[in-house]
């Protein structure tokens, strides 16, 4: 059974420079039934003006990536790391024992629109860490491609926590299947575009939680790209 969150349900921040959509309770908006999901803490749909972006701030014990969908972010943080990321590319910084990061969009023309999403570590003030990969269009058309699981295996990047992340592209006829194991949770998100999940149409922002086991499928797709999250059953208050 899939529970729907609507995309046009989510929590909004605007703040001219930034038009932020929640799917979980984050900053002033807070919804007790929307605290996250498993250890998925945050979904934050972001789109960021030209020249404009966060200015340097802390995390800490956090499992933190971003994926782009449009434009370039530029990332630069106090373990040294500098980078741009720009669609396709997927980085993972985990905050561990602390870290001081900002996030700007360095373009004068074009508006960045990316997805920054929070996982809750297994562990405490471990080393923090920076990784980053490319994900070609071609490795995730008509499939679900692992980007991001614990033991970084099949060239997915490493997270700290008994979760792992899949992207995928669909239109028109592709399609695929995934099988959620016995006793574990997940949560689709679509990014961008229309796809239909075992028959159900979601669009753009439009999320799911899944607590049963059995066969997800993914088809109907136009011009979508989707994100599925395969979790650990760990309930909590609100999620």
């Amino acid at each position: 059974m899939l529970e729907l969150r609507k995309a046009a349900e989510r929590g909004v921040a605007n703040f001219g420079w930034l038009d932020s959509r929640h799917t979980f309770s984050f900053g002033h908006y807070h919804d007790p039934q929307q605290v996250g999901f498993s250890d998925l803490l945050v979904i934050n749909d972001d789109r960021v003006e030209p020249g404009m972006g966060f200015g340097t701030h802390p995390h800490r014990d956090m499992e933190i990536f971003s994926y782009v969908l449009e434009g370039a972010l530029e990332h630069k943080d106090s373990m040294g790391t500098g980078s741009v990321i720009r669609p396709g590319d997927v980085q993972m910084m985990s905050a561990g024992s602390g870290i001081t990061h900002s996030e700007f969009n360095p373009s004068r023309e074009e508006a960045v629109h990316f997805l920054q999403i929070w996982i809750v570590p297994d562990r405490l003030r471990v080393a923090p860490r920076y990784q980053q990969k490319n994900f070609s269009d071609s490795d995730k058309r008509g499939r679900l491609r692992l980007i991001i699981s614990p033991d970084a295996e099949d060239g997915a990047l490493g997270v700290y926590q008994d979760a792992r992340v899949y992207a995928g592209l669909f239109d028109g006829a592709e399609r695929a299947e995934f099988d959620v194991a016995a006793g574990r949770y997940a949560y689709v998100h679509v990014a961008r575009g229309a796809l239909c999940v075992n028959g159900i149409a979601l669009q753009a922002g439009d999320g799911a939680r899944i607590r049963a086991a059995g066969t997800l499928s993914f088809d109907g797709g136009q011009d979508a790209e989707v994100l599925l999250f395969d979790l650990r059953p760990n309930v909590l208050p609100g999620r």
